[in-house]
């Protein structure tokens, strides 16, 4: 039996997540849940799922999701405080952290301190704190098992193999919606056209970030800690259908891939029966049916997101936090109609050249850079 604290409940990996856990009910046992606001979300799943631990980390959310379930007992946590506290629960053994932003970081180590798997979909853990990160898992003897379909395919592709005889990674990215468009195309586009994603169900900020390649920029960093591998040895491939998640290619040329229907299921479940496989009643991969797959170069002078990504990993210590920082900030104005699409390169670019680089930074200045970005941002 696996037992799992889920954090991003409510989201989109999170509730895929907990069909995985309806599909394995004697294998998967949910200790915890944590979300942010969404009060009646959270208490059907709680009533559903009886977990032993909920958090919320809106307080007014937690106050109110307290009187909702007062008959089950359950106990109900809040803001930071909760989320340490819910990640290091003795019951559980695997913490799967789905929540967006930089909010995941300081669970994910208390989460490794305290012994637990982490089952990651939160990318900004590794892109801000990587260098924290991976040392203490290895010091800790824990697992980092990645969820998003492109480092579970990375992570699947490298199994048996020599780490020391990989020469290359292949990270695939869709396009998203705005694939194959110029810089002159996309100035008026809206946040309605960018949400437009041809393949994958993904929530609105991760739609927005595939659409402007600063989602795979991101991917490039995460990859870059989770498989040791050094910036020029990740090549970003743009594969429209989406059928192929990743690969590695060797030294000897050969490459290795992991194909699959875009469904984020499979790397779920993957990460949480890790090292088995467990059979999944989904749509299968029909090779006659596709017919053909296709490869492109990415346009990285139309859709800077992934070039600036580059940079900020070779900068290095504190900017991938400004990138990612600038970036989130771009794209909640975004989302409300207050900046047009191309303005968020020009957010990501302005807070990274005003920037003054952290060679090292521990939590606190990687949350004190975040903030910084905002508040220059916000001028």
């Amino acid at each position: 039996m696996r037992r799992i604290v889920l954090l991003g409940s409510t989201g989109s990996i999170g509730t895929q997540t907990l069909d995985v856990v309806r599909n394995n009910p004697e294998e998967l046992e949910v200790i915890g849940l944590a979300a942010n606001r969404r009060v009646e979300d959270v208490e059907a799943q709680v009533r559903e799922f009886k977990p032993r631990y909920v958090c919320m980390y809106d307080e007014q959310a937690a106050k109110e999701l307290q009187i909702k379930i007062q008959d089950t007992g359950i106990k109900v946590l809040s803001g930071m405080e909760g989320l340490l506290e819910i990640v290091s629960v003795p019951e559980a053994d695997t913490v799967l952290t789905a929540v967006v932003g930089m909010i995941g970081i300081q669970p994910t180590i208390r989460a490794i301190e305290s012994g637990k798997d982490i089952a990651l979909a939160n990318k900004e853990t590794l892109v801000c704190a990587g260098h924290i990160i991976m040392p203490l898992a290895a010091k800790m003897g824990v697992k980092i098992l990645p969820v998003d379909s492109e480092h579970s395919a990375i992570f699947q592709s490298l199994n048996g193999e020599p780490r020391d005889k990989v020469e290359k990674i292949l990270l695939t990215a869709s396009g998203g919606p705005f694939r194959g468009k110029k810089v002159a195309d996309l100035v008026n586009m809206t946040a309605a056209d960018a949400l437009k994603h041809p393949n994958w169900d993904m929530g609105p900020k991760v739609t927005i970030d595939s659409s402007s390649l600063v989602n795979k920029g991101l991917e490039v960093m995460e990859a870059r800690w989770l498989f040791d591998v050094s910036l020029d040895n990740i090549q970003v491939v743009i594969h429209p259908q989406s059928i192929i998640h990743s690969a590695v290619q060797y030294v000897d040329g050969a490459v290795i891939a992991q194909l699959g229907v875009p469904d984020m299921k499979l790397p779920i479940q993957y990460a949480l029966f890790y090292p088995d496989r467990r059979p999944m009643a989904e749509k299968r991969l029909d090779l006659f049916e596709l017919g053909s797959l296709t490869f492109e170069r990415p346009d990285t002078e139309t859709f800077k997101g992934l070039s600036l990504a580059f940079d900020a990993a070779r900068a290095g210590g504190s900017m991938p936090t400004v990138f990612n920082a600038a970036n989130e900030m771009a794209v909640r104005a975004f989302l409300k109609g207050e900046i047009k699409y191309l303005e968020i390169y020009d957010m990501i670019e302005r807070a990274m050249n005003n920037h003054k680089r952290i060679d090292n930074p521990d939590v606190a200045q990687i949350l004190a850079t975040e903030q910084e970005t905002y508040d220059y941002l916000a001028r």
